[in-house]
């Protein structure tokens, strides 16, 4: 046992996300995990779901017991599927834990849009209720927060990008192009034909293509809140055949005069502070998913066209931790009190 560490509990661990959550949080030196929860997997030994676990936990997984774990725990982290959160989430909520859920169910403040994006929501009267849990934006928020709604990986890079373009009045907010690429992983663990190693090594290829990914109405809602104005993107997402990582490459046009210095130097002053985003001074230079994989981190960086007149802004993180499970250990630092970065600081092996 962990001296005086909080007791929490991951929802879905059997699944990437739930278990990076599992492995973050194992080794964070200020929580103690009580439950790991797989329906489809109860009753059977940590070590046996996510074998990387053997000869660390001797727990075995558990199905989803809302008064159990209330007794037990202070947070829960909860990496269920859309649709399959929310009313989880709202069990919990009923019972006082502090929620961080990985879903998309609490991201949006339209219930209209995410009708239109994701169906009927699972618990309605939670609807607009979560703190959006991007800490280098939501950070006071976050500190008070009951339940903390933790970004999408797509959005965090791409928002994480163009932020402080938009904030700071650098760019025009219309014709903003998002074009990004992730790992398969991002896919989840149930097996698929399109996502089948034969099927996708050696490949590349777009998806969701002509304003189709559910992480568009995102993206436009933190932009749009940023700019203070209506922002409309063109998001094309790619399936690049390796395991972890997102790269956002972002095209937004420079209002006449700006320059990459000062872009950087935007980026610099938004995110002083961070245990995670890390600024390239350099212009044009070119981060790289390997630089992020398996951290918490965020590498960004600008450069300016001058033949076009666009701003290319980019970012790259690993989707796993920084584009979820390591975002919303971020969060619950901020809620309960410790150092932003506690059990995130890990930097990435070299080669």
């Amino acid at each position: 046992m962990k001296k005086n560490a909080i007791p929490v509990a991951v929802v879905g661990a059997s699944g990437y996300a739930g278990a990076e959550l599992t492995r973050l949080l194992h080794e964070h030196p200020g929580t103690e995990l009580s439950f790991v929860c797989g329906n489809s997997r109860a009753g059977e030994a940590i070590s046996s779901v996510l074998p990387s676990f053997a000869g660390t936990l001797a727990q075995e997984v558990t199905r989803f017991d809302a008064d159990a774990i209330a007794d037990a725990c202070l947070a829960v982290f909860c990496a269920l599927p859309h649709g399959a959160s929310a009313p989880i989430v709202a069990q919990l909520r009923a019972e006082g834990i502090v929620v961080f859920d990985l879903s998309a169910d609490f991201r949006l403040e339209d219930a209209g849009v995410y009708q239109r994006w994701y169906g009927e929501h699972g618990a309605p009267a939670l609807f607009g209720s979560g703190v959006y849990g991007l800490p280098e934006l939501h950070r006071e928020s976050i500190r008070t927060a009951e339940l903390v709604a933790v970004p999408g990986c797509y959005p965090t890079a791409s928002t994480l990008a163009l932020a402080p373009l938009i904030s700071g009045g650098l760019v025009d907010t219309h014709g903003i192009i998002v074009d990004a690429k992730s790992g398969v992983s991002g896919a989840g663990r149930t097996a698929r034909p399109n996502t089948h190693l034969p099927e996708c090594s050696e490949g590349l290829r777009a998806y969701k293509v002509g304003g189709t990914h559910r992480h568009t109405p995102e993206i436009e809602q933190n932009l749009s809140r940023l700019a203070g104005e209506e922002v409309k993107i063109l998001f094309t997402p790619h399936l690049v055949p390796m395991t972890r990582g997102i790269l956002a490459t972002s095209y937004a046009i420079a209002k006449e005069g700006v320059t990459v210095a000062q872009c950087i130097t935007a980026a610099r002053a938004l995110y002083e502070g961070s245990p995670s985003v890390v600024v390239s001074e350099e212009s044009g230079a070119c981060p790289d998913t390997l630089w992020a994989r398996g951290t918490n981190r965020a590498f960004v960086s600008y450069a300016l066209d001058e033949r076009t007149g666009r701003v290319v802004a980019q970012c790259a993180i690993d989707n796993l931790v920084k584009g979820a499970a390591g975002q919303a250990v971020q969060c619950f630092n901020l809620r309960f009190g410790f150092d932003e970065g506690e059990g995130l600081r890990a930097l990435a092996r070299w080669p």
